[in-house]
C-alpha cells in the first residue's frame, strides 16, 4: 500500500477506464475523487456503481460533466440527466436489479465466472442471455463483473491500509474493493496499526493499492 496525493491518486486513471465507485445514493461514495475526476477532465468512463445518485452528487457529478460512457447500475430514478442523456444517445445504461448487480461484483472478487438467479426469467431481462435448469428450476447465467479501479470511501484506516467503514457508509466499497485491479481508498481518519481491532476490519490491507487521507 501506497500514500498518494489526491491528484496524483486519480492522475493513474486514463481515459476510457473502468471504475466501480462505492456508495448509494452517494452515501459511503469518495465524494473528493470524484470531484477530481471532473477536475482532470477524465473521459469515456464506464462507471459500475449502485446508482447515479442525484444531479451534483456523487455519480452524478460526472453525469453532468458529461464524463461517463456507459453506466452500470441498479436504478437512476433520481437523477433526470442520466435519464436525459441516455434517451438522447449519449450514455449507455445498463439497468441489473441490485442483488444481481451486488452478486455480479462478489463473483468478480472471488473470481468466479458468473452467477445464476432466477431474477428477470420469464421477462426481457433474459433477452439474450444464456439460462441453465437446475432442480428443474431455471436461472439466468449473469457474467461477472470487474473494473480497472475501485474508488471506495471508508470511515478509518490503519498505517498498513486495513479498513474499517461506518454505519450504511459501507454499503458496496468492501465488495468492490474485492473486484478491481486497482483498489484506491479515501479515508476519513488513519490511525496507528493495532487501534482497529482485528474483528473490526472489514477490507484488509493487501486489497488496498493507494490510500489518500482527506483533508
Amino acid at each position: 500500500m501506497r500514500t498518494l496525493s489526491l491528484a496524483d491518486a486519480v492522475a493513474l486513471i486514463p481515459d476510457g477506464a473502468s471504475l466501480m465507485i462505492g456508495g448509494f445514493m452517494a452515501v459511503g461514495t469518495p465524494e473528493a475523487m470524484v470531484d477530481e475526476l471532473v477536475r482532470q477532465g477524465k473521459r469515456d468512463l464506464t462507471v459500475i456503481g449502485n446508482d447515479t445518485a442525484m444531479p451534483g452528487v456523487g455519480i452524478g457529478k460526472l453525469v453532468r460533466a458529461r464524463l461517463v460512457k456507459k453506466a452500470i447500475v441498479s436504478h437512476i430514478g433520481l437523477n433526470p440527466e442520466t435519464q436525459q442523456q441516455m434517451i438522447a444517445g449519449e450514455m449507455e445504461v445498463d439497468l441489473v436489479p441490485q442483488g444481481t448487480l451486488i452478486e455480479r461484483i462478489r463473483a468478480g472478487g472471488f473470481g468466479l465466472g458468473g452467477i445464476l438467479t432466477a431474477t428477470g426469467v420469464g421477462t426481457v431481462v433474459e433477452e439474450g442471455k444464456q439460462k441453465v435448469t437446475v432442480a428443474g428450476k431455471e436461472y439466468l447465467v449473469e457474467a461477472a463483473l470487474r473494473a480497472d479501479f475501485a474508488l471506495v470511501h471508508a470511515f478509518m484506516a490503519d498505517y498498513q491500509g486495513n479498513l474499517a467503514y461506518a454505519l450504511t457508509g459501507r454499503n458496496f466499497n468492501p465488495v468492490m474493493a474485492m473486484a478491481a485491479d486497482t483498489v484506491i481508498v479515501a479515508v476519513d481518519n488513519v490511525v496507528p496499526v493495532g487501534l482497529i481491532s482485528p474483528d473490526h476490519v472489514v477490507t484488509p490491507a493487501p486489497l488496498v493499492d493507494y490510500l489518500i487521507a482527506q483533508s
